[in-house]
């Protein structure tokens, strides 16, 4: 369990839903293996390993969650393809702090990717329910409208059972571009790896937090040539890059990284010739 961190009034925390792995060419783009496997080791199957770093925010009122990890209904081929391993998967997870899922009152999903969206739903029976049955559901219309009708590059990332369930419900609500949900959480829209990609961004007594989702997916990706094959506009990506990680070195941002197996949270630091690095808590 890893420890809360202290954001002005608001308490956070990383609640994980295990590991999966990906194909580490499509995660680095064009960064050619020998560099990338040097900070992510591929396995026999050209596989990186990836974190599924869910985060838990505590704010006066609010019990929040940004976006809900992998989920676990897959067949043995899925398993086969991403070897996810989910020892004490985010329920458990939320459990070992004395939550249920009644206590969630808002949940933000970054976007609608099987892999951010996973644990939107759950079986009870023969049916699919939404998972925080007190919770609104927030993301951008635009993505939702993308995943109801995908095209060909991404269709594979999307799966209704994570999201219809939360519509039928009356849970689901779409916002469309940047909007500030409840005090302090923002969520800001971040064209890139999608279209419709919103990051989200904590504020508290001077202080910001940034939960990257998929514009900075782990730590390496903060170098600005660093951009997932997997993104549909990987230039739009750069740019966004250029403009939020001088200002996140700058403010000292608290950085947390979805996809980072290892270092989930930290601090970025710019060098003196203009290139990033992230630096645990601990260490500034």
């Amino acid at each position: 369990m890893t420890e809360s961190l202290v954001l002005g009034k608001m308490t956070l925390e990383v609640v994980s839903d295990g590991t999966w792995r990906l194909d580490g060419g499509m995660m680095f783009g064009i960064v050619p293996k020998v560099l990338w496997e040097r900070v992510a080791p591929a396995d026999e199957k050209n596989r990186i390993l990836m974190g599924l770093n869910c985060l838990l925010v505590r704010t006066d009122r609010h019990i929040v969650l940004v976006d809900t990890g992998l989920g676990d209904v897959w067949d043995e081929k899925f398993r086969q393809i991403y070897a996810p391993h989910r020892p004490r998967p985010l329920l458990e997870q939320l459990a070992d702090r004395g939550l249920h899922p009644e206590d969630i009152d808002l949940v933000i999903n970054t976007h609608l990717h099987f892999d951010h969206a996973g644990n939107n739903t759950r079986r009870q029976g023969e049916r699919v329910v939404p998972t925080f049955p007190r919770a609104r559901y927030v993301v951008q219309r635009g993505e939702y409208e993308h995943a109801m009708a995908p095209n060909e590059r991404d269709r594979a990332s999307y799966r209704a059972i994570t999201w219809e369930p939360v519509r039928e419900s009356g849970q689901l609500e779409l916002i469309e571009g940047d909007e500030e949900i409840v005090p302090g959480v923002r969520v800001v829209k971040v064209r890139g790896h999608n279209r419709d990609l919103q990051i989200v961004l904590l504020h508290s007594e001077g202080q910001t937090a940034v939960f990257w989702s998929d514009l900075i997916p782990m730590t390496p990706h903060v170098q600005k040539p660093w951009i997932a094959a997997l993104d549909h506009y990987p230039l739009e990506t750069l740019e966004q890059k250029r403009r939020l990680l001088p200002q996140a070195a700058r403010e000292r941002w608290l950085c947390v990284f979805y996809h980072d197996p290892h270092l989930p949270v930290g601090r970025i630091l710019e060098e003196s010739d203009g290139r990033f690095r992230v630096v645990p808590i601990t260490g500034g």
